[in-house]
């Protein structure tokens, strides 16, 4: 079990306060400012976890489901606070989610991320600290978005990569379809599935959050967590759009094995084809008829020159053949 990260800041106007926090006894007096973001790096300790919901009073119902790690995008609210779940995304190779859960109080912000490790949120600690941007004059609530925000654009680099992904795939489908292909194509639908479920619900949670009345958003903050549903909604077009082209992929695909299948059946087709008149000269030539019986048992095997005219009468029916089938169009790829 990976030990949990705690980092806590705070700030002001005119003052940032950062500090790594051992023990959650080091929780007991909070820095005097305006706003405080304790940020958990991990769940894997379930006291730690427990002590510090109680440290802030989280409603019971928040801490389970900070702990399950397999909550859909949602907002809650409790009497104490609202409780804010989303899903990051990463794409390092595979596909990973990760559950981030986020409680809003009226001065505060306590972000528990499921594993240890790197997050989106190193912009808005930047910003915090050189005081760029109105972060450091807003609320907690703004800080609420500006998190929210970070998650929803770490969407799109990674939607970039899948659609990388299936211009390559639409290339070899088209020009040198394989097995493996489809196996691909059909990797990457399962990830953009994955990718629909842990958005889709957040179109709704950030509409909740945009528009219910709750006392730790302020009507400034709901401005931006609007503007911030509607990426939200260009993010769940664009998973949409690209399933759709992985489906269409996959039809691809099995249309041009089936054309490539037909080009093999035309070619095998017109060489029996050719080499049916061709038997049918052998087999007469190869009859064995006594031709002292008399003069119509094929006077031919009489000939001097049969063998070559046998040979030379199948090869200008074949070149007959094959120029009937070109100008018919049989032998062109068109």
């Amino acid at each position: 079990m990976a030990e949990a990260r705690i980092r806590l800041l705070a700030y002001g106007p005119d003052r940032v306060e950062e500090r790594q926090i051992q023990a959650v006894s080091d929780l007991e007096v909070l820095p005097d400012l305006p706003v405080v973001w304790l940020d958990v790096d991990g769940t894997g300790d379930v006291e730690k976890i427990r002590q510090i919901g109680e440290r802030f009073g989280l409603h019971p119902l928040a801490v389970e489901d900070v702990l399950s790690q397999h909550e859909r995008a949602k907002v809650d609210t409790y009497p104490p606070h609202d409780f804010v779940v989303v899903r990051m995304l990463d794409l390092n190779g595979e596909l990973t989610t990760e559950q981030l859960s986020m409680v809003l109080a009226e001065r505060y912000i306590v972000t528990f991320q499921e594993h240890p490790g790197g997050d989106p949120f190193d912009g808005v600690r930047d910003r915090i600290r050189k005081g760029s941007g109105p972060l450091r004059g807003a609320g907690a609530d703004h800080l609420a978005y500006a998190l929210l925000d970070a998650v929803v654009e770490a969407y799109f680099p990674v939607l970039e990569q899948y659609g990388e992904r299936l211009e390559e795939l639409e290339e070899e489908v088209v020009q040198s379809p394989q097995t493996h292909t489809l196996a691909r194509v059909h990797a990457v639908k399962h990830d953009l599935l994955r990718v629909r479920r842990a958005v889709w619900p957040l179109r709704d949670a950030l509409a909740t959050l945009g528009r219910e009345q709750t006392p730790f958003v302020k009507p400034a903050t709901r401005v931006y967590l609007r503007d911030l549903h509607d990426q939200t909604i260009q993010v769940v077009e664009l998973i949409e759009t690209y399933r759709d082209l992985g489906s269409g992929l996959s039809d691809l695909y099995l249309s041009s094995v089936s054309n490539r299948l037909n080009e093999v059946m035309k070619v095998l087709t017109i060489i029996s084809t050719i080499f049916i008149p061709l038997s049918f000269i052998a087999g007469v030539y190869g009859m064995n008829f006594d031709r002292s019986a008399g003069r119509l048992n094929m006077p031919e095997l009489g000939w001097s020159g049969g063998y070559l005219y046998a040979l030379s009468l199948m090869a200008i029916v074949a070149l007959v053949m094959l120029a009937y089938f070109w100008r018919k169009g049989w032998l062109s790829r068109r």
